[in-house]
């Protein structure tokens, strides 16, 4: 069975497939049938307890199950949305799903606290075959949020929600915000947009990719089907004939591949002009290093950049890869050596230090292995206290936090809550060595609870999403994993095309060093 994280796509078998979750509260699974524009149809399109049965898909025991048998889908839905709901906050929910009672995937989410609704996989069409997509898009306003999101608003009477507004969740290998449409057209990007804006020129770049893969393989496939019918006669083969159709063949290929990729270059740099524009007014937590941002007045942002997505395949156009403030995932940095990543966790310090300049910054860290002395000095002003390096600090700073955030939950649930006034940044480097059991524990807590408290995490330490500790799995699969190792992929949620990913790193050359995290 695959472990899946958001964004993850597998190609299925095309067998009956079965969606169950489990969670620590009572859940209810639904489905929604939907086109291209993600949207459904008719109330027929709306799998519920009340209306269990349609085309292909059915609900079966009370809502503990979602049953879809994809070849009996109408032939003009483009996808199968598998659906979970809570009365009250979710906690950590794992989502599984089987083909023909063979267990193939399952994605652990963690939800922000007080969704109450979410869409776990998306079982999808490409071209003749079904693949399944891990989401993990949470909703606050519960699922009749949800149904206002996909069209299906008028057709089910939801349960009464718990909260008013829908969250975002971007996931990433990346999801991008509900809504989102691409646009060719460079826009003022406004405080509070300029997220949004990347993941529209990221959306445009991935869709222009897709086109460009799906020429040369087309290009590739009737080469191919060309060459060997020039040679499926033996009398023939070796003719000046065959000669001139085999020459034929290849000019079509080359003439349809080259016609692809100069409307990709043509793409590219249109993409590139947006970009160029685009950084020179993004506030400094979402743009290069080489922006006037840095040396501009803070200003807040509702994201980070955490590095630069590309292909070398496809050319040289590289897109920032940008996830949301505060970060409704924990970051989770792929690495045996806290001290062979410091350049990418001063980076990453640096733009959530300058992301919320209204608010007061306060900032943990645990550094065991002291790979972090380089900088932390120059963050004196923002620390909680001075980094943890001994393993028997971790526990008390650890839970400290915990109790902030179970306060605050209790502020919220008595309809008390208020907006966090400060945003808290943990870096727990070295995880899981020197952290006792408990600690996990705690982290999977903060993961759940920790955006009351406006806090980001980020994690270090080698991928633990198949360790034998259940609690340290649990919270490596919550995690939103980074990669350090050259080559390993990551797929954008539109098409599927794999993307290599370009950690930033903070600049060596101390006086760039000095200036970007003095300005924080």
């Amino acid at each position: 069975m695959t472990q899946l994280q958001a964004g993850q796509n597998i190609p299925l078998n095309g067998g009956v497939a079965r969606f169950q979750v489990n969670a620590a509260v009572p859940l209810t699974v639904s489905a929604l049938v939907v086109a291209g524009d993600l949207r459904v149809g008719s109330a027929a399109d709306v799998l519920v307890t009340e209306r269990p049965t349609g085309p292909g898909v059915r609900v079966d025991h009370g809502g503990a199950t979602v049953v879809v048998t994809p070849a009996d889908v109408r032939a003009d839905a483009q996808a199968v949305l598998l659906v979970a709901a809570a009365q009250s906050g979710i906690g950590v929910v794992t989502a599984q799903l089987s083909e023909n009672d063979i267990p193939v995937a399952e994605f652990v989410i963690a939800p922000q606290a007080g969704e109450t609704a979410l869409i776990c996989f998306e079982l999808y069409r490409r071209a003749t075959a079904w693949k399944l997509r891990a989401v993990g898009q949470g909703y606050a306003g519960g699922i009749g949020e949800l149904l206002r999101a996909h069209g299906a608003d008028g057709y089910v009477t939801p349960a009464p929600a718990t909260a008013a507004a829908a969250a975002t969740v971007l996931d990433a290998t990346v999801v991008s915000p509900a809504g989102v449409t691409a646009s060719a057209e460079v826009t003022p990007i406004e405080v509070g947009h300029g997220l949004e804006r990347l993941w529209m020129i990221f959306e445009d770049a991935a869709r222009s990719a897709a086109a460009l893969e799906l020429a040369r393989g087309y290009a590739a496939e009737r080469l191919d089907q060309e060459l060997s019918a020039a040679v499926s006669d033996p009398a023939t083969r070796n003719t000046p004939a065959a000669d001139a159709a085999r020459a034929e063949a290849q000019r079509r290929h080359d003439e349809l591949t080259a016609t692809a990729e100069s409307s990709y270059r043509r793409d590219s740099i249109q993409l590139r002009g947006e970009l160029n524009e685009a950084d020179a007014v993004l506030p400094a937590a979402l743009a290069s290093w080489h922006s006037p941002a840095w040396d501009r007045p803070a200003a807040p942002a509702d994201g980070i950049r955490l590095g630069e997505l590309y292909a070398l395949d496809r050319g040289e156009l590289r897109v920032p890869y940008c996830v949301p403030v505060p970060l409704n995932r924990p970051l989770w940095v792929d690495t045996e050596s806290s001290a062979a990543v410091a350049p990418v966790v001063g980076a990453l310090l640096a733009r959530l230090l300058r992301a919320a300049p209204g608010r007061r910054t306060v900032v943990d860290i645990i550094d065991l292995t002291g790979a972090f002395t380089g900088f932390t000095g120059m963050l004196a002003p923002v620390l909680a206290g001075p980094p943890i390096t001994d393993h028997s600090d971790i526990s008390p700073r650890l839970q400290q936090l915990v109790d902030a955030a179970e306060l605050a939950e209790m502020a919220h649930n008595s309809g008390q809550g208020a907006p966090p006034a400060e945003h808290r940044i943990l870096l727990a480097a070295d995880f899981p060595h020197g952290y006792q059991a408990a600690d996990a524990q705690r982290l999977v807590a903060l993961v759940a609870r920790g955006d009351l408290i406006g806090l980001s995490t980020v994690i270090l330490g080698g991928n633990e999403s198949e360790s034998g500790d259940s609690t340290v799995a649990t919270l490596s699969r919550a995690c939103r994993h980074l990669p350090t190792v050259t080559g390993t992929p990551l797929f954008d949620p539109w098409t599927g095309n794999a993307w290599q990913l370009d950690l930033d790193l903070l600049p060596h050359e101390p006086e760039q060093r000095a200036r970007i995290l003095r300005a924080c």
